[in-house]
């Protein structure tokens, strides 16, 4: 996958999220989750972007980790709406299979881009 590829994706990604949050029930309880959702959900992207305009290897690698621990981030707000029945587990069933997708892609960026380091 080349850079350009994932930065659509990640944007996908990030657009994909924004539904989901939109249709969460109005508790404060949801409200809080669903912002946590998506700031981190639009941050991969954003993050990723960030990286491919990196001044040096070693900025790179650390923007790229940050690109990780947003993506991750993304799935734990994922998993806390579901299982607190705020959100129904098939509404978000996709997003985060991409998410998990989109994570191991960074993973494996990540760990080339150390071992090269």
């Amino acid at each position: 996958m080349t850079s350009e590829q994932l930065k659509q994706r990640t944007k996908a990604y990030a657009l994909q999220v924004i539904r989901p949050v939109d249709a969460l029930p109005r508790d404060v309880c949801a409200s809080v989750l669903g912002r946590q959702l998506l700031r981190s959900g639009t941050s991969v992207g954003a993050n990723y972007r960030a990286a491919c305009r990196a001044r040096s290897h070693a900025d790179f690698i650390s923007k790229l980790g940050i690109c990780e621990e947003e993506a991750d981030e993304t799935l734990y707000w994922m998993e806390l709406l579901t299982e607190s029945g705020r959100a129904p587990k098939a509404a978000l069933a996709g997003l985060m299979k991409e998410g998990n997708e989109l994570l191991a892609i960074i993973c494996a960026s990540l760990n080339t881009a150390r071992r090269r380091a």
